[in-house]
């Protein structure tokens, strides 16, 4: 649509003043794949409907309800999406199963993008492969030609040509036709696994609820777990004999991995992968991540966390004061059970990803409120300038404890916002959409700090800390830690066994 067709549907509303005047960006269009760009009229053949019209279209963000992803891929040229006013932004969609592609056509409002790349996947969360990348887009209609494959299409827009968010009438996928379902995102149906009760005989059971094969695909951002794995990984865990606990254990169900930090980056593997400086800066521990890292990369890496087996990633936003990183004092991760019945815990499922917390919370912690930073192994002794932080005596340090779900849906291993395939245990037991029960997380985020002024997490204030976990577990290390120590309820140490 023209620029001069465009005012005519905003005027009057307040919206309006986002056209961009005076723009001069000139340059040279960079393709990746063989991508080229050129400027047209209309954004397709009135005959030929685009692969991504009236399919799930998720977004990094809305600037209101009325400016949803649906607006975006409805074949309307008067509804739009719209993001809010930062960088980076995104759209994707799901085509609902691999397609070749052959163009991608883009129907800018007046806030576009300037610097944008065109990416594909087989799954809603990656890995993502950039077929087109551009730093001097100009808006309007854009027709960008490309010879890819892929299920999912995104659109990746890391500079805005003004104040205002990214805004689009149509963002429309066409091509050749599609091809068998990805073998990821369609699992075949295996027979699930029952793991036997500790202490029972082989033959008595108790089942666990599996994934249910799905003949249909997936919505946008929801990973179906890889059915053979998870049975390979529930029999690794049933051939552990359970073990009789010596007299004078603590009968916490509880086992842990103490980890060192692996590197800092400004990447986010879960939220934002494949994108390289995307994200706020993080603390890694286990092996060393970047913006591209898959499960299947931790377990062929060398890692810092003393579990044996334990190749998972773990991070959580970098702790800063005026700007500089604060070090590390520890960093522990317990795997425990809040259940009533611990022996119902199952270990987790082979490429699992979850988030926990929120990066965009940003709310004051004065003190008594929820979601505190604290002091261990001395007293608090007052507050922060702005009251979010503790000052701890002498002796003592800054630490945050960071507390994940305890049940799974028992069919995804990853879901649009990376958390709703956890949920809580209701009176004590995982049931409904949450019915098989796993190993409950937590972070204990330990700090060379007493605390005091000058401190911020990377992503904002102390209320947006959160934690992101990437199971890595060799299937037999973790079920014969989960069976010894949270089913028998015993409190171990980074073994299956008794040592501390």
């Amino acid at each position: 649509m023209s620029t001069t067709a465009s005012r005519g549907i905003r005027a009057g509303r307040a919206s309006f003043v986002r056209q961009v005047r005076g723009l001069s960006l000139a340059g040279v269009l960079v393709g990746l794949l063989s991508a080229s760009v050129v400027s047209v009229a209309s954004p397709a053949a009135a005959a030929e409907v685009p692969l991504s019209q009236g399919r799930n279209a998720t977004v990094s963000s809305a600037e209101r309800g009325d400016l949803s992803a649906a607006a975006a891929v409805d074949g309307k040229t008067g509804t739009r999406w719209s993001s809010k006013f930062s960088d980076p932004q995104w759209l994707s969609v799901d085509l609902g199963k691999s397609t070749a592609i052959k163009k991608v056509v883009i129907n800018w409002e007046n806030a576009h993008a300037t610097a944008f790349q065109i990416q594909t996947a087989a799954g809603g969360s990656g890995p993502w492969k950039t077929v087109y990348s551009t730093t001097a887009g100009k808006g309007g209609v854009q027709t960008i030609n490309v010879s890819a494959t892929g299920r999912f299409v995104r659109l990746y827009a890391t500079k805005r040509s003004g104040q205002y968010g990214v805004s689009l009438w149509e963002f429309q996928v066409f091509g050749t036709g599609s091809t068998d379902p990805e073998p990821s995102t369609t699992p075949k149906p295996t027979p699930s696994a029952t793991p036997t009760k500790p202490g029972a005989s082989p033959t008595p059971t108790k089942p666990v609820p599996s994934a249910t094969p799905t003949t249909t695909a997936p919505a946008a951002g929801w990973v179906p777990v890889n059915q053979a794995a998870w049975k390979k990984a529930l029999d690794a865990y049933n051939k552990v004999a359970p073990e009789a606990v010596p007299a004078g254990i603590v009968r916490v169900p509880e086992f842990h991995t103490n980890c060192t930090v692996a590197n800092e980056a400004k990447d986010d593997p879960i939220v934002l992968p494949g994108l390289s400086g995307a994200s706020h800066m993080h603390t890694f521990f286990g092996p060393k991540v970047t913006a591209t890292t898959t499960p299947e990369d931790l377990l062929a890496s060398q890692t810092t966390c003393d579990a044996l087996g334990d190749h998972s990633a773990y991070w959580a936003p970098t702790l800063l004061r005026n700007g500089k990183v604060v070090p590390m004092k520890n960093f522990r991760v317990y795997y425990g059970s809040r259940l009533k019945d611990p022996s119902d815990v199952v270990p987790f499922p082979p490429g699992l990803v979850v988030v926990q917390g929120d990066a965009k919370r940003q709310v004051a912690t004065p003190k008594g409120a929820s979601g505190q930073f604290w002091c261990a192994g001395s007293a608090e002794t007052g507050r922060s300038a702005d009251g979010n932080w503790p000052v701890c005596a002498p002796g003592g340090n800054l630490i945050y404890q960071l507390t994940f779900q305890d049940c799974w849906d028992g069919k995804n291993i990853d879901s649009p916002d990376h958390k709703s395939h956890m949920g809580p245990a209701k009176d004590g037991k995982c049931s409904g959409a949450y019915p098989v029960a796993v190993p409950n997380l937590s972070f204990m985020l330990g700090y060379d700090s007493l605390g005091g002024d000058g401190l911020a997490l990377s992503s904002g204030l102390a209320s947006s800390i959160h934690g992101d976990f990437m199971n890595a577990w060799k299937p037999e290390n973790l079920g014969a830690l989960v069976k010894v120590c949270i089913n028998a309820k015993a409190k171990c140490g980074t073994t299956p066994g008794w040592k501390k």
